[in-house]
């Protein structure tokens, strides 16, 4: 059996298609169980992660960081979440088939095993310590396990199904990336990125219950507690306000202990002035349109907020970013 590949329509094929080699039907296997091994790492989640590791590195010394160490830091840190990612599936196979979000992974779609998936969750797990600590130090390498083991051990595992505080106190395993970044140059952990990682952590409940608002009866078909499920819309719309709030003031911080300078305070209270408008807008007016905006901006306001840090690095070279609290490491 011979499987071609793209198809187009009569008389659009180019001489390159036509002439292309068809492919087997063990070659299209393969290329789809390799789709499939992509996707249980979340590419798309990962892009952002990566983001708010990258920014922190240029904010960790007075000089550009090397692009040997930055590439190699974004590998291990690709391959830190993919493998939390491919486990949380794994845990999560029994539910994953009820939600519409989910049913089509490769476990419920039943294009991979459990075991396989598990396999690969650890095998990148291993890696990612293995490269970083080789290739960066064992201060991000160490970090980056600790995210990995928040993410599978204490949410997925202790409080994702047992708790409406589910994605507040499991949010911190999305917020050690900023942590990794800075440690891979700097070698410890100082004020500003515990500021950051701060910032990561009030952000995420607004980003996600935003989701579970709209998501909330596959949810609760599932069994998963989240807020909107037990709480209902009324008191996760408050909550919403609330931790926008705090993420706002947190995002504030580092400018008013002189870690961050005027560029970074303009831009943070534009995105700042957005996410709360859209945050109240949906406490006045909770229609699902409002709701998927807030989701949506939420996912944009978090890149260019750390964007907008290293817009203000620019302008003045790292002063007053390096020699603030630092907590050292035996590393």
């Amino acid at each position: 059996m011979q499987l071609r590949g793209t198809l187009l329509p009569p008389g659009k094929r180019s001489e390159t298609s036509v002439n292309a080699a068809p492919l087997t039907r063990e070659q299209a296997l393969l290329r789809l169980a390799l789709s499939d091994y992509l996707t249980l790492t979340k590419p798309r989640i990962i892009s952002l992660l990566l983001i708010i590791t990258f920014v922190p590195m240029y904010l960790a010394a007075p000089t550009p960081p090397d692009g040997m160490l930055i590439l190699w830091t974004l590998i291990g840190g690709f391959l830190a979440a993919g493998g939390a990612n491919t486990i949380n599936q794994y845990l999560d196979r029994d539910i994953d088939h009820v939600m519409v979000r989910t049913r089509r992974r490769p476990i419920p779609a039943g294009r991979l095993t459990p075991l396989q998936v598990l396999a690969f969750g650890l095998l990148l797990s291993l890696a990612s310590f293995l490269q970083l600590w080789w290739t960066v130090n064992l201060a991000a390498a160490l970090l980056a396990v600790a995210g990995i083991f928040y993410y599978v051990v204490i949410y997925t595992r202790l409080l994702k199904r047992s708790s409406t505080q589910n994605i507040v106190i499991g949010g911190a395993a999305g917020a050690i990336p900023p942590l990794v970044g800075w440690a891979a140059v700097a070698g410890e952990i100082s004020l500003l990125p515990i500021l950051m990682f701060l910032m990561v952590f009030y952000w995420t409940p607004p980003h996600f219950w935003a989701l579970a608002l709209l998501r909330q009866r596959e949810y609760k078909a599932a069994g998963v507690p989240m807020l909107p499920v037990i709480a209902g819309d009324r008191a996760t719309h408050v909550q919403i306000v609330l931790y926008s709030i705090l993420m706002a003031l947190t995002t504030l911080a580092p400018v008013f202990l002189g870690l961050l300078g005027p560029v970074y305070l303009v831009l943070a209270l534009i995105l700042n002035a957005i996410f709360l408008y859209q945050a109240v807008d949906i406490l006045r007016r909770p229609t699902n349109s409002h709701i998927w905006r807030l989701y949506k901006f939420s996912l944009l306001y978090l890149a260019l907020l750390f964007f907008a840090m290293g817009v203000d690095y620019l302008f003045y070279q790292g002063n007053g970013l390096v020699g603030d609290v630092v907590l050292r490491l035996p590393w």
